[in-house]
């Protein structure tokens, strides 16, 4: 089966990556909103599933224990191209899916039901999925509710990612802050080297010389007692 792209699929994956929640541990608030869309929807199955490059990887899963599957057979990857709910309801009906080894096999998907989680610049992550082991359809209230359990979803998404900013701005503003305390206390140091230089050159300068006398006037010479006196030249 081709993999499903979209049309700004590089961008896409870049957005996906910014969120930095792939391959990271399970969260009880994503496990909640799966557990309520499983139950609404009256499903054996649902996933919070993120289209990665080359496969599609589950933030939150009920009723299956595998934690990622490869793209090129994920029924995900046909949803995020769609602006509203993606529903399947016989997958062997559908020519699309009637030999993707997902439904030939287990976990013999029949019905799906994925509603893409857009962010705010509309790009699709991923979806909030249903899935069954028979064929079926969602009635109105239960598409409605799945459309809204998708949206919250996005919402913790964008929260987490906000926190994880916040947090990585701090830890830069107190790196800084390390910083210029640092520098703050170098340039205290080399002014007061400085000061001591200074300090010792203007004491050195005023000194008296140690053959200087009082007054600071040169001290006249004495000869030692005894010393011969150089010879008179004769006339």
């Amino acid at each position: 089966m081709a993999m499903q792209v979209t049309s700004n699929e590089r961008k896409r994956l870049n957005v996906l990556w910014q969120y930095d929640v792939l391959d990271t541990v399970p969260e009880a608030v994503f496990d909640e909103l799966t557990e309520l869309a499983a139950n609404i929807c009256e499903a054996p199955t649902a996933l919070i599933s993120l289209v990665d490059e080359k496969r599609q990887w589950f933030k939150s899963r009920v009723g299956l224990t595998v934690r990622e599957t490869s793209r090129d057979v994920s029924f995900c990857s046909h949803a995020i191209r769609q602006s509203g709910l993606f529903i399947v309801p016989d997958a062997t009906q559908d020519a699309r899916f009637a030999h993707n080894p997902l439904v030939t096999s287990d976990p013999k998907i029949r019905f799906y039901a994925g509603a893409p989680l857009v962010t705010p610049d509309g790009y699709a992550l991923g979806t909030l999925c249903v899935i069954d082991k028979e064929p079926r359809v969602l009635r109105p209230d239960q598409q409605k509710a799945l459309l809204v359990l998708a949206r919250h979803i996005m919402t913790q998404l964008e929260l987490r990612r906000h926190s994880r900013e916040l947090a990585a701005a701090h830890r830069a503003r107190e790196t800084a802050d390390d910083k210029l305390r640092k520098a703050q206390e170098e340039i205290t140091l080399l002014k007061r080297r400085l000061a001591d230089a200074r300090d010792g050159r203007r004491s050195g300068a005023g000194a008296p010389s140690s053959k200087a006398g009082r007054g600071g006037r040169p001290r006249p010479s004495v000869r030692k007692a005894g010393a011969a006196r150089s010879p008179r030249r004769a006339r």
